[in-house]
């Protein structure tokens, strides 16, 4: 019997998640110098009694936490790109953790809403002089931090690994196209810019509550603005919720992307979408099944030409001739 060789026709699923971006060691340098400054602040908050320095505090730790879990999500990825035990890939890794860092968040949140309003029912004295520097240099670190995330646009190259099937009546028709690198938003690094850029009004809101404090009499606007703080890692962990779940539950991806994928495949005028699934697997990738009915059908492959594979790197495609 003569033995095939079907070695041209096999592929993995890593998607590029195998390389190692640059976001990963500057996500380590800010969370470094986001857990000191986090220490610093919660110590100083608790000793100068200022819960809007304290907020700040937990503020940071929160954002911390999270970039500590996306700085985790980015190795395991990366580590685990070629196991077979992950169906396409390890990109929902960085949503798991994303969604782990958010129910944490909401925890801090109340914590922090907790302790403001006992703040606010028994005021305790503040050290309006030592907390404000502190809160100033917190503002400093954060602006800091904002800066090292935010080089480069927030752009990272990966090696993205592209391939589809196609389906038919009669046979199976598999295309493996070889390693592109390619160019796209790294959207990990661009959350981790956001987290500091909020610490950075977080701690805007502290300095203006002190200042107020000391030179107004305005006690109430320490842990008024403690609420404030609260409230926005609240939204935080909200928005991230929504975001990660949507992810992790397979939701259908944005209607514009799905209305891409229709047009693409029915402009022929003939070919007719009776199915269709497009969901996220990766940063900006995603992964389609779609049903094509037509009386002339071409080949599957040259359905799957029409999509931007770096878009959509893993694609099956059903022809049912009508």
């Amino acid at each position: 019997m003569t033995e095939i060789d079907l070695s041209k026709y096999k592929h993995d699923h890593s998607f590029g998640q195998d390389a190692k971006r640059s976001g990963e060691s500057r996500t380590l340098i800010v969370i470094v110098i986001t857990a000191v400054m986090m220490v610093v602040e919660i110590s100083t908050g608790i000793a100068f009694g200022s819960m809007a320095l304290l907020a700040d505090g937990m503020h940071m730790a929160s954002h911390a936490l999270a970039l500590g879990i996306n700085y985790f999500a980015y190795i395991y990825a990366r580590r685990h790109a070629h196991d077979p035990r992950f169906s396409f890939g390890t990109g929902k890794v960085n949503a798991l953790g994303g969604f782990s860092g958010a129910i944490l968040l909401a925890i801090f949140a109340i914590m922090m809403a907790w302790e403001s309003v006992e703040r606010l029912i028994s005021p305790t004295e503040i050290a309006f002089n030592s907390a404000i520097i502190v809160a100033i240099i917190g503002l400093v670190v954060n602006g800091g931090s904002v800066f090292i995330l935010g080089g480069d646009h927030h752009h990272d190259h990966g090696d993205g690994h592209n391939h589809s099937h196609g389906h038919s009546h009669s046979h199976d028709d598999h295309d493996h196209s070889a390693h592109e690198h390619h160019h796209h938003h790294d959207h990990n690094l661009r959350s981790a810019y956001l987290h500091v850029l909020a610490d950075a009004l977080t701690s805007v809101t502290a300095i203006i509550a002190l200042l107020a404090a000391k030179y107004f009499g305005w006690i109430w606007m320490d842990p008024f603005m403690g609420i404030v703080g609260s409230l926005l890692v609240a939204k935080w962990s909200i928005g991230l919720l929504k975001q990660t779940s949507r992810t992790l539950l397979d939701h259908q991806a944005p209607e514009e992307v799905v209305n891409s994928v229709r047009h693409k495949i029915e402009e022929d005028g003939h070919s007719h979408i009776t199915d269709l699934h497009v969901w996220s697997i990766g940063t900006n990738q995603f992964g389609v099944i779609l049903t094509v009915a037509s009386k002339s059908p071409l080949a599957a492959e040259d359905y799957r030409a029409r999509l931007d594979l770096n878009q959509f790197p893993h694609t099956t495609v059903e022809i049912v001739p009508i």
